[in-house]
């Protein structure tokens, strides 16, 4: 079985695909608020997408973030059935207006492309 379809069987991880499809790039402390579970639930999540090859992430001072992978056609078709319903639409937007509530957001540095 590919590990890429093992991880879709959980409602949690399915959601955080899709939160990370929407907002491009969030942290965990960012994925707690907006899904309010708790942090060692959250990363253990994260761990098995990132594992499975659905995540990746970045570290920036003391704060991992976290983003899609460059996903084969198949995969992003997978989390594009997601944004068309497969976490109900009420659901995601309760979570994103936690996540803009959500007072503890890391300040983003704007990282500038360099072209060679």
């Amino acid at each position: 079985m590919n590990p890429l379809f093992d991880v879709l069987s959980d409602a949690t991880r399915r959601h955080l695909l899709l939160l990370l499809a929407v907002e491009r790039e969030l942290c965990v402390c960012e994925l707690v608020a907006a899904l309010e579970e708790v942090q060692p639930k959250i990363s253990r999540h994260l761990a098995l997408l990132r594992e499975s090859g659905w995540v990746k992430s970045r570290r920036d001072g003391t704060w991992v973030y976290y983003s899609l992978c460059d996903l084969p056609i198949w995969a992003q078709s997978v989390i594009t059935a997601l944004q068309q319903g497969a976490v109900p639409a009420e659901e995601l937007l309760a979570s994103r207006l936690r996540l803009i509530q959500f007072t503890g957001r890391p300040v983003r540095v704007a990282v500038e492309s360099v072209s060679v």
